[in-house]
């Protein structure tokens, strides 16, 4: 059996997401050739806990503005306003909607297979359709970014 087929996806919960504000360091990627986001993560960290008007100490990845070929990444946090942040950062708002919410559980370099099996199974057989608005990981308290381990949910906003 390959390492595919033991994955195992367990079943998201379902969420009415608030409108949150996210400020961070982002860039654009090819669908594929993500190997760039853990350096983004790593340049942004010395600022967690730093960013004007950080509102608590979640951290969020943050996927939008894809195309067929490509998608812009923020690794950020959320803020109570973007007003006075500088040019060196990044902003999007993620809107209050409803959102399918998945957990990824241990090193988050196994994340992509988490990620294939929302797009390939999860959504086909759900009878549901994705929203086009920003998909975002959420890095809680039970996610450990010294060893890159723990839980990371996966908010993936829904047609309603």
């Amino acid at each position: 059996m390959d390492a595919q087929h033991a994955f195992e996806l367990a079943p998201p919960r379902f969420e009415h997401g608030p409108e949150r504000k996210i400020a961070g360091f982002g860039e654009r990627y090819r669908h594929g050739a993500v190997e760039g986001i853990p350096g983004l993560w790593y340049r942004f960290a010395p600022l967690i806990g730093k960013v004007p008007h950080q509102a608590g100490s979640v951290t969020y990845g943050v996927c939008y503005g894809g195309d067929e070929t490509s998608f812009d990444y923020l690794a950020g946090v959320e803020v109570s306003s973007h007003v006075g942040l500088d040019e060196t950062f990044r902003t999007v708002t993620l809107p209050a909607t409803e959102y399918a919410v998945f957990t990824h559980r241990g090193h988050v370099s196994g994340i992509h297979q988490t990620f294939e099996m929302i797009w390939g199974r999860w959504l086909p057989e759900s009878g549901r359709q994705f929203a086009q608005s920003p998909m975002f990981e959420r890095y809680g308290e039970a996610f450990d970014p010294a060893t890159s381990s723990g839980d990371v949910e996966i908010w993936c906003p829904l047609q309603t």
